[in-house]
């Protein structure tokens, strides 16, 4: 698609410091409009139900970004171990590209609850405001993928196929049509946002709308793997369950196993006020 979004000549005083042109990667400016829409989100409704300061938040956006780069990059090395932990130096090509959601996610929920039991922040109901702002975020990034051509889907003919043709991008094949599961992950997380949204008014128990989430979006991410076409995200057993999937299945049952557990103590929290 359209992997570049813009570039610039850099002023002639910068230019013994900086290149001649900078480039505006359509996937950083994805990745920050997210941030920004995800931050808004989260500090109106925090603020709206905790009187949570602009400051906290900001700080709670700081400790996040830097948990789900972290961990976004382990989880991604771990694809290919040999080749990055085998020669360290890898790790370090192409940085700013190649990161695994779910490796952000795994770090992101313990650093989160940390953050709101070290500023007194209800975990729970934030929780489920984290539930909506998660896949904001994650929608903003997808849209950077699908620009990118990264995490792409397997050729297809059917009329869901987009073909990409520029070469600096990740997708391959190019001039072939191919699955955009890159769309149709944005209509899992925005059918995700709808629905959270809307059940958030009937939710029965505190941290409700978080367990959904991760029940949610990792079957749908089950799903989507049988349409990616990216081989190097890697295989737990060849063309059959990929890492992704993998981790998925943990995420549900860990998910399911939350659900109960929150269920069954707002149950019992109803009994004794009876």
């Amino acid at each position: 698609m359209y992997p570049d979004l813009f570039r610039f000549a850099v002023p002639e005083f910068l230019q013994g410091f900086l290149p001649p042109f900078l480039t505006v990667h359509t996937y950083g400016f994805c990745i920050a409009m997210g941030i920004l829409a995800g931050y808004y989100y989260t500090y109106y409704h925090a603020k709206k139900q905790f009187g949570t300061s602009q400051d906290t938040i900001s700080n709670l956006l700081v400790y996040i970004i830097i948990a789900a780069v972290v961990g976004g990059k382990v989880l991604f090395y771990f694809e290919d171990p040999k080749y990055y932990f085998g020669n360290p130096a890898n790790m370090f090509r192409g940085f700013p590209s190649g990161f695994v959601f779910y490796g952000s996610l795994i770090f992101v929920i313990p650093v989160m609850l940390w953050f709101f039991k070290r500023n007194k922040i209800p975990v729970l109901p934030m929780l489920d405001i984290m539930a909506i702002t998660t896949p904001i975020v994650h929608a903003f990034g997808r849209t950077g993928c699908f620009f990118a051509g990264c995490c792409h889907g397997v050729p297809t003919h059917s009329i869901f196929g987009v073909t990409f043709t520029d070469p600096h991008c990740a997708a391959r094949p190019l001039h072939v049509p191919l699955h955009p599961t890159q769309l149709y992950s944005i209509s899992l997380l925005l059918l995700a946002i709808v629905f959270l949204s809307l059940y958030k008014k009937r939710k029965k128990f505190e941290g409700e709308l978080f367990a959904l989430y991760l029940i949610l979006y990792p079957i749908g991410r089950f799903i989507l793997e049988y349409f990616r076409g990216d081989e190097s995200r890697g295989y737990i057993i060849k063309d059959v369950l990929s890492h992704s999937q993998f981790i998925s299945i943990f995420v549900i049952i860990g998910a399911i196993v939350f659900y109960l557990y929150l269920w069954k103590r707002s149950r019992k929290k109803t009994e004794v006020n009876l």
